[in-house]
């Protein structure tokens, strides 16, 4: 069994013998009211590999996660063992190996970035949550082009064609704050596309439309590719939401595209990162941990792999052996409503524990 999809069903339990299933790849659990409300999490933002290990280390899908717990806790009995009798290089090692982000708390930075929320967006698209993500390198070889692959993938699995959520990623030097995310009518929003001129909303997705009749016409088949198959997410919506810079230019419209003024480069260093959904809060949470998790591992294979980038001499010096787990910086950005009062804070205390077995975060 390579792929399962059970997904908007009435199961209440998983059955712990899916973990004895070693090329299941692909699972997909949502839409299931589990008993276990920490496994129902799991699947909404979780690989397929981490539910399998839960359920493996005794989750079970029984209701209750006590028994994950005393397996962890059994764990680092174990570990603590290891050290004591000397034993415990190994794991040292494979922490070590680990992945490493740096989170930047929000009293630490002089000048954090704060988003701002108008209250239109709230029976529009109502949930966004951001970050800034810096020391990132995509000089090398393909980095850039395999980053936007990367996005890609994610908007296909996890972000489920862009109906759970949608990513947006910007080059931080060229975003200009404070931020607003808003609404806006059809006709009144202009945004320059990636690759396009500047257009209204209403006439991109025109455009659009026309694009993927042609495309359909040429290929002779139903299925489009591209925007032309997130039209269908903005039907009957009076308003769309987009996210606008101080200087009023809307830097993103989702579900459909970014603007070319904040274009990431392979001159991009530092990122500022978006994600929105009409769903919940907690799935733009969970994808921006995978976000920040696949963008990590992208960073360390970079360099590793030493990519090919001529006589870049920064690239060079960056792919030396002491710079391999220096460890990227995320900065706390804080969404506030029009009154000021927090909506969310991100990445708060609890956020990015999902991907904590592959990554070590360092508050």
């Amino acid at each position: 069994l390579q792929t399962l999809d059970v997904a908007n069903n009435q199961l209440r339990e998983l059955p712990a013998a899916l973990a004895d299933c070693p090329r299941l790849k692909e699972a997909n659990f949502r839409g299931n009211q589990l008993r276990d409300k920490r496994l129902e999490k799991m699947v909404n933002g979780c690989q397929t590999k981490a539910i399998l290990e839960y359920l493996r280390a005794g989750g079970r899908g029984k209701g209750k996660a006590d028994s994950a717990r005393d397996e962890v806790r059994k764990k680092k009995r174990e570990k603590q063992q290891k050290k004591d009798s000397g034993d415990g290089e190994q794991d040292e090692v494979e922490e070590a190996s680990k992945l490493l982000v740096k989170v930047l708390h929000i009293s630490e930075n002089p000048a954090p970035l704060v988003v701002k929320v108008s209250a239109g967006v709230k029976d529009v698209r109502a949930f966004i949550v951001c970050c800034v993500l810096k020391g990132v390198n995509l000089k090398p070889g393909n980095a850039l082009k395999r980053f936007l692959s990367m996005q890609t993938k994610l908007h296909e699995d996890i972000c489920e064609k862009r109906t759970a959520a949608t990513i947006a990623t910007h080059d931080l030097q060229l975003v200009k704050a404070p931020l607003t995310y808003d609404v806006q009518p059809p006709d009144e929003l202009k945004i320059m596309p990636l690759g396009r001129k500047e257009i209204k909303a209403k006439d991109l997705l025109r455009q659009l439309q026309l694009e993927a009749e042609e495309q359909r016409k040429q290929k002779k088949r139903q299925n489009v590719s591209g925007l032309h198959k997130y039209l269908q997410l903005l039907e009957g919506k009076d308003n769309y939401p987009c996210l606008v810079d101080a200087e009023g230019a809307v830097i993103s419209f989702p579900p459909i595209t970014n603007s070319e003024k904040t274009k990431i480069k392979k001159e991009t260093r530092d990122l500022f990162l978006e994600v929105t959904s009409d769903t919940s809060l907690q799935i733009c949470k969970d994808v921006m941990d995978i976000l920040i998790l696949k963008i990590a591992e992208l960073n360390r294979s970079t360099l590793e792999n030493k990519e090919g980038s001529g006589s870049d001499m920064e690239s060079d010096a960056l792919c030396g052996p002491g710079n391999l787990n220096l460890p990227l910086v995320v900065e706390q950005v804080r969404v506030l409503d029009t009154d000021g009062n927090l909506k969310v804070l991100y990445p708060s205390k609890t956020d990015l524990a999902t991907v904590s077995s592959l990554l070590t975060v360092i508050r």
